[in-house]
């Protein structure tokens, strides 16, 4: 069977709000301890496979759970156990078999869950929707992780069902959109345990030649990098088209794969795993949450007039919550970046003062309205619309008799004869099949063509079209990502290659003129501010002609598109 649900994280302050909103009906409260297996190279894991024996009560269930359809369906196939027993015969001959067919090594258990459900089901005017409420933990090597989420998974009727019920109790409880699975969560939790403990490793020993307080640092710093990396922040990935995909198919794809990238990032700022005990959002985090509304907001300049886009009130509302994500990121540039290269070029101290910049990361991370757009395109995306009912045409009732009119011209029953009805074929048009790369390939060369138009007379150019070219050379980019499987290997690597030192230029210049307007206004109080000035002037005149050149460099550069 397939399993279709949507996942909502509980903060603490929201969870009795939850249980409350599930007493409002009869629940069921069950334990489960569940068992996953894999092997130690994490084979199903890579296949994106989850393999578990779960007690449920006094029962024992064995449960398989593969990709489906989408990203929310999981393909799940279930078998009663006598008790804790781990039966591979049954996948003989089912989806599944392949997977576990080609396992090279040996199965074990590599973390576990102990969950808390109380569910109940909720009948609403598009389906049958059965929510639970789990709370409990993660376990791997010692280590646990924190779970506190609602699930809506549909039962029967419209997937739209989940999404309307999800959305109303995201918005009462202010609850936070989790894209990951128990699977994935615990996985990630059993590698780092084994990283943790692996013999030799600095994060497991402080056997460190010297001083002992200074192994103890470097232990401590290991372990504290690792632990960080498992909410590391989540790049931009790959975005695989087919040729044979239709438009609209091709930018769900790339869609899916950019509300990935932000909900992922959202959630660790929003301290889904870790609220109240430590903070692993980062700058970072930020940036990349903006790389993925900029990569997304890019798809849509792309599939524009190709596809259909999301309705106008989406692509509008997340312009605003991406004004207000950007404050901290100029801060980081210019202390982590342009400093250094100030301090090295002979910058005399200089006290960077904070600004008045109210930083809003953690209430748009995780606010209401931001994670409501998150479960509202997610929504659109997989096209979970409530289906309303169209009013069918009634039937002629052919023992009527004739109408006024009819008898006074004449009818069939009174001639005699059958006078047809002929539609002509002019006009009558046969769609014909678009092809997905030559729509795209068109677009990105029209983008091409404006990015060079534009760069061939940098030079001239004032500070804002600078600007806007900068945007259009990144849009181009990411325009290119998400056609890469279409376009030819070999152009396309030397053309990006051109593009990007065109954009790292641009990028620069962009960044120099934030640090220039916050030493501008340092210079009255701190007269060293001078010295930072002076510098980005001279680094911004060598600049412009350095990017006049690399705009020139790229008009030369074979095309993608022959």
């Amino acid at each position: 069977m397939s399993e279709q649900e949507l996942k909502l994280h509980v903060p603490k302050a929201a969870r009795a709000g939850v249980e409350r909103e599930l007493m409002r009906g009869a629940v069921t409260r069950v334990r489960l301890r569940a068992l996953y297996f894999d092997t130690s190279t994490r084979e199903l894991a890579r296949a994106n496979v989850a393999l578990r024996l779960r007690q449920e009560g006094r029962q024992w269930i064995q449960t398989l759970k593969m990709p489906g359809d989408h990203v929310l369906a999981r393909l799940e196939i279930n078998h009663v156990r006598p008790g804790p027993i781990l039966d591979l015969s049954v996948y003989a001959g089912t989806p599944a078999e392949p997977a576990l067919g080609a396992l090279a090594g040996e199965l074990g258990v590599c973390y576990e869950t102990d969950i808390r459900r109380v569910l109940r089901k909720v009948r609403t005017r598009h389906g049958v929707v059965e929510v639970s409420f789990d709370t409990g933990c993660v376990r791997a090597g010692g280590l646990e992780l924190p779970v506190s989420e609602v699930e809506f998974e549909l039962m029967s009727g419209q997937l739209a069902a989940i999404f309307l019920l999800g959305a109303r109790w995201l918005a009462s409880h202010s609850l936070v959109l989790d894209v990951r699975s128990k699977s994935e969560r615990g996985d990630k939790l059993a590698s780092l345990a084994q990283t943790l403990l692996a013999p030799g490793s600095a994060a497991a020993s402080n056997d460190v030649p010297g001083n002992a307080s200074v192994g103890e640092a470097d232990m401590i710093a290991a372990r504290t990098a690792h632990i960080a990396r498992f909410w590391e922040p989540r790049s931009g990935g790959p975005v695989l088209l087919d040729p044979k995909m239709t438009p609209e198919q091709a930018l769900a794809t790339v869609t899916i794969e950019c509300l990935d990238q932000i909900a992922r990032n959202a959630g660790a700022l929003a301290e889904i795993d870790t609220a109240g005990v430590c903070a692993v959002g980062t700058p970072e985090h930020v940036h990349q949450l903006r790389v993925g509304i900029r990569r997304l907001r890019s798809a849509w300049s792309l599939f524009n007039g190709i596809a259909d886009l999301p309705p106008l009130a989406l692509r509008e509302a997340i312009k605003v919550h991406f004004s207000l994500l950007g404050g901290t990121r100029d801060d980081d540039v210019l202390r982590e970046t342009l400093m250094p290269v100030l301090r090295a070029a002979g910058q005399p101290p200089l006290d960077l003062q904070k600004t008045d910049y109210v930083d809003h990361t953690d209430q748009v991370s995780g606010g209401r309205a931001f994670q409501g757009w998150l479960v509202d395109m997610l929504a659109w995306t997989l096209n979970a619309q409530p289906v309303v009912p169209t009013p069918s045409t009634p039937a002629p009732d052919l023992g009527a008799s004739p109408s006024a009119d009819e008898a006074q011209s004449g009818s069939a029953a009174d001639t005699g004869l059958i006078e047809p009805q002929i539609i002509p074929m002019e006009g009558l048009t046969v769609p014909k099949p678009v092809s997905l790369r030559a729509v795209l390939t068109r677009k990105l060369r029209k983008w091409h063509r404006q990015v060079v138009r534009d760069g061939l007379r940098f030079e001239a150019l004032d500070i804002e079209t600078r600007h806007a070219l900068r945007k259009r050379a990144k849009r181009l980019r990411y325009g290119l990502q998400f056609a890469e499987t279409l376009l030819p290997t070999n152009r396309l690597r030397n053309y990006r290659k051109q593009l990007s030192a065109v954009q790292n230029e641009l990028g620069e210049m962009n960044d120099l003129a934030v640090g220039l307007t916050r030493f501008e206004g340092l210079r009255d109080t701190q007269p060293s501010a001078w010295f930072a000035c002076g510098w980005i002037h001279a680094r911004l005149d060598a600049l412009v002609h350095e990017t006049s050149a690399t705009f020139r460099q790229l008009a030369r550069t074979t095309p993608f598109w022959r």
